[in-house]
């Protein structure tokens, strides 16, 4: 079998530059959406096949089946822009593919319809994606292109910007990019009504000085819904710093209370992901919470106790552990579970689990261990003065 994905716009098959209608033409097969087949001409006498559903699952019976046969995938715009090239290199690999002739993505139909630079642009997909996501992404002054979900995605994102204090961002719904069909539709976040096209990048300026954060990990305690189990801003720094998140990394929150320190995990950096233990049904439900107000819907939050939670996790590649360090088995079950050069930190605020933590630091040649004291002014009468915080142990290691 040859494999060759053709990038298809809104404008058909009109729009498909020579080269790609020759290898449509010569094509035994052609697979794509529904959407995509109807706009091939007749003199394209190719069998026609739909994408299987579920389509991950799907995918290797399909192709298993075609054979020695010249066979062209179908793909909206660009094939490698949150499209089906990138999930048949997932589920096939790259050398499943022979050749690519990409269209014109809608991100850039977007930029230039918006007259919007690259480097001071930043696209989003919703597609199957919680849209609070946008919000990881919302500054004073930032410019978004939001890839929908459907036509009732646009709503939902006004919405939230309207409810964090972003009401009077300017939305732009551009339908339909490149076809005959295309339209255009602005207004602010907090008058927006009604449906788009399925079709629709949704573009917004962001304006409003309402509720956002910065990525810089120590965000103000007042950012997280909690019950008083939280790692307050400077340990939660503190810790972030020896996690050191890198990109694509997987971190576990053991005890994860309000979910603090896997959400800045997350917000780190885009490809980041994060698993949140946490025994307690209503503080998982609030993390879950946390996680969507601060943008990371994906924040994967398991409920039960560790250390038999953690048996049927991905190996990560960082854990952080704020609560149960000092039941049976847990540290042993997270040292375990790190990958080559993984990173461990732990808390203790109790002077058992600070002696386990010395004992751990003995018998694994150091790691780094700390005691960590804040001290906040507060008022004292007429006058002000210092009122510490319960100190903190923190032991920190690198698995070699």
């Amino acid at each position: 079998m040859t494999l060759t994905v053709v990038g298809i716009g809104a404008d058909g098959w009109e729009g498909l530059p020579s080269r790609a209608r020759e290898v449509v033409i010569g094509a035994d097969i052609v697979v794509g959406g529904a959407r995509h087949l109807d706009l091939l001409p007749e003199e394209v006498a190719a069998q026609r096949r739909e994408w299987p559903s579920p389509l991950r699952e799907g995918l290797p019976g399909l192709f298993a089946d075609l054979g020695d046969r010249r066979v062209v995938a179908l793909a909206s715009g660009d094939p490698f822009l949150s499209g089906i090239g990138t999930t048949l290199v997932d589920v096939l690999g790259a050398d499943a593919i022979d050749d690519v002739i990409p269209a014109v993505s809608s991100v850039a139909l977007a930029r230039a319809a918006m007259r919007w630079s690259a480097e001071h642009t930043t696209w989003v997909s919703l597609v199957g994606r919680d849209a609070h996501r946008i919000l990881r992404y919302v500054e004073p002054g930032a410019r978004l292109l939001v890839l929908v979900a459907d036509g009732t995605t646009a709503t939902r994102v006004a919405a939230i910007l309207t409810e964090e204090g972003f009401g009077e961002s300017e939305l732009t719904a551009l339908s339909e990019l490149g076809g005959p069909g295309q339209s255009r539709r602005t207004a602010s976040a907090r008058t927006w009504h009604g449906t788009t096209p399925n079709l629709t990048v949704l573009a917004i300026e962001c304006r409003g000085a309402g509720r956002w954060w910065s990525r810089t990990p120590g965000l103000p305690d007042e950012a997280f819904d909690h019950d008083g189990q939280l790692t307050k801003r400077d340990i939660r720094a503190s810790a972030l710093a020896r996690l050191a998140p890198r990109p694509g990394e997987l971190l576990w929150d053991v005890g994860a209370g309000a979910g603090s320190v896997a959400i800045e995990w997350m917000r780190a950096h885009p490809r980041n992901r994060a698993v949140a233990i946490e025994r307690d049904p209503v503080r998982a439900a609030r993390i879950r919470r946390n996680a969507a107000r601060l943008g990371v819907p994906e924040l994967e939050v398991v409920e039960g106790a560790a250390p038999e939670a953690l048996k049927d996790l991905q190996r990560p590649e960082a854990i952080f552990v704020g609560g149960a360090a000092s039941r049976d088995g847990v540290l042993d079950a997270c040292w375990e579970a790190l990958v080559p050069a993984g990173r461990l930190v732990v808390h203790g605020v109790t002077v058992e689990t600070e002696s386990l933590l010395v004992r751990w630091h003995e018998q694994h040649e150091g790691g780094e261990l700390t005691r960590l004291h804040v001290e906040q002014l507060e008022p004292l009468g007429a006058f002000s003065g210092w009122t510490p915080s319960r100190a903190v142990t923190q032991w920190a290691a690198t698995r070699r």
